[in-house]
């Protein structure tokens, strides 16, 4: 997207140096990387970073209206509503397309956004592993809103950890030894002392709950959860997961973020949005007229995770199935731009911008990214089997 770093970048790239880089990238926790991590980073331009934060800005300005919170109850399901003091999504995340427009020019358009963290720790180590191995990348950044490395991980440890200790704080997770991004789990443990712990591990007494902390090998008191359970994902594995304690209980604990906001600031909050990088979207139960351009359309489930149940090359039947329209959305596709040049095939791109909001600051505030890269039809990798230049990357910017 910056043609001559592109160009420079291409033409310096050898195998043996992707090679050594991947090699560096697993030495810390060897294995924990399931994930396939691009031979490349993006190199984002000024103009188009701004684009996407004006995008992620209007969206904050409703977020942050007083109304909000009680317009986005309906976006809960009632069997996932969680008790307790939901403060502020202390985590937002927003997925953008790099896309060309019908003047045939690049433009980000908002994919999907998310009220719950991703990669905040591996996204600080991964790209400092790139800039050693890479040297064109050494004058970027990952950063954004005036952050560095250094006030990044204390604005991060003061939203995690806030007046407890490291030892009464844990990443929350179903199975964290086992889930594909365990990576940034150990890298969040490597910052900030935080250990992650399963569902499954936690015990309660009356409101409270504990855990055996690995190194002091004791019961300890949790007073933070830093929460990466998503309830899809435990719904999914509740027939085999065995017993653990419930999550619609109102536990005396802080969460970080408090499990409702992953549906209040979600796909429910798309048909809100009127801003030009923000594609057309309305609640399925609100269409009057199937839209006889439909082939440009999207249909979406409200409440999946990752993609799951996106029908892309829609029929008027698929429409006509869906036995709960008020749970679906309807959205006008985008172009993806393939806009990587590669030794083979161009890549398309997905830029997700993260935002921090610590205590006592009014707005959220943009602060670090990570990108991937796709040559299929969409961003996954199913889509991307046996392809080269694609898979997890970062965007930087100057």
């Amino acid at each position: 997207m910056i043609p001559h770093l592109r160009k420079l970048f291409n033409e310096s790239y050898t195998e043996e140096n992707y090679q050594a880089f991947l090699s560096d990238l697993n030495a810390k926790h060897p294995g924990a990387i399931e994930f396939r991590v691009a031979e490349t980073p993006v190199f984002v331009p000024d103009e188009f970073r701004d684009q996407m934060i004006s995008a992620c800005e209007s969206i904050i300005d409703i977020i942050t209206t007083p109304g909000f919170k009680t317009e986005s109850d309906k976006a809960i399901p009632a069997q996932d509503f969680v008790p307790g003091d939901e403060t502020r999504p202390q985590f937002i995340a927003f997925d953008f397309g790099v896309c060309i427009n019908d003047k045939n020019e690049l433009e980000p358009q908002l994919i999907e956004m998310q009220g719950f963290p991703t990669l905040y720790g591996f996204q600080v180590y991964y790209p400092e592993i790139i800039q050693k191995h890479f040297s064109i990348t050494r004058n970027l950044t990952q950063y954004l809103g005036g952050y560095d490395r250094t006030t990044y991980l204390k604005e991060l440890k003061k939203i995690l950890i806030g007046n407890a200790s490291p030892e009464e704080t844990i990443l929350l997770e179903i199975k964290p030894h086992e889930q594909k991004t365990r990576i940034d789990f150990y890298c969040t443990e490597d910052y900030f002392g935080i250990q992650p712990v399963c569902i499954t591990e936690l015990m309660e007494e009356g409101d409270q709950l504990f855990y055996i902390h690995r190194g002091k090998n004791k019961k300890t008191r949790i007073k933070r959860i830093y929460n990466r359970v998503i309830f899809d994902d435990l719904h999914a594995q509740k027939n085999t997961l065995g017993k653990h304690i419930d999550l619609g209980k109102k536990w005396d604990v802080e969460w970080i973020p408090h499990p409702n906001w992953f549906y209040r600031i979600s796909k429910y909050t798309l048909p809100f949005i009127k801003h030009p990088y923000v594609p057309e979207t309305v609640f399925l139960d609100q269409v009057k007229a199937i839209p006889e351009d439909l082939e440009n359309y999207v249909l979406k489930p409200l409440f999946s995770f990752a993609g799951q149940g996106v029908v892309i090359d829609l029929k008027p039947g698929d429409l006509q199935a869906v036995n709960d329209p008020s749970n679906w959305i309807l959205q006008r596709k985008v172009k993806y731009a393939a806009v990587i040049k590669t030794p083979d095939d161009p890549a398309k791109v997905e830029i997700r911008i993260m935002y921090l909001w610590p205590e006592g600051a009014p707005r959220p505030k943009a602060a670090i990214n990570l990108s991937r890269l796709s040559k299929g039809k969409m961003i996954g990798v199913r889509y991307n089997k046996d392809k080269t230049w694609v898979g997890g990357s970062v965007a930087l910017f100057r």
